[in-house]
């Protein structure tokens, strides 16, 4: 267990100019061609303070497209679904609808880090219904989609972010919020 800090809930996650996290089918490929730092653009050093995973339904089911194997097989991994009881249970994810408010704070007690929301937006949204958001590292993609499934969805809470720190990743912005 982490114990120089208290471990809080990060949404490290990238979004077009335009405010989208992906196109409209779920898909993320529009992320793989962007000119970045010519490395992972922070992603290890970010992977590195991440104790415990948290992801909706959706962003899973695009998480699974992307490699033959689970990206965070070395972590604790929840996915938040409505219906929890009909997905089949892997040794890498526990799925679950227990209720954020009593979820969240108990794997941020238990997280050998902090707990990643990775997405996506309507979780996004949940958890900032709750205050259970403490840190946004939001990396722009200089790439207008159009249309896509907002980061933010209509119906969000209003929220001031408070600005921590800039980082130029090539192309990308890397902006780091307190919310």
């Amino acid at each position: 267990m982490n114990k120089t800090k208290s471990n809080k809930v990060v949404l490290y996650i990238a979004m077009s100019l335009d405010g989208y996290i992906a196109l409209p089918d779920g898909s993320v490929e529009w992320l793989f061609d962007v000119k970045g730092d010519g490395g992972d653009n922070g992603y290890a050093d970010f992977y590195g303070t991440v104790g415990t995973i948290i992801m909706g339904r959706k962003t899973y089911e695009e998480v699974l497209k992307l490699s033959d194997e689970f990206l965070y097989a070395g972590k604790p991994c929840y996915v938040i679904t409505r219906t929890p009881s009909r997905h089949e249970q892997t040794p890498y994810v526990t799925f679950t609808d227990e209720a954020l408010t009593e979820l969240v704070p108990r794997l941020k007690q238990k997280s050998d880090g902090d707990v990643w929301l990775e997405g996506g937006g309507q979780l996004v949204q949940a958890f900032m219904q709750e205050g259970l958001m403490e840190e946004a590292v939001i990396a722009v993609i200089p790439k207008v989609l159009g249309q896509g499934i907002p980061l933010f969805p209509e119906g969000t809470v209003p929220s001031t972010f408070e600005l921590q720190h800039m980082e130029r990743r090539g192309d990308i912005v890397l902006l780091t919020y307190q919310v």
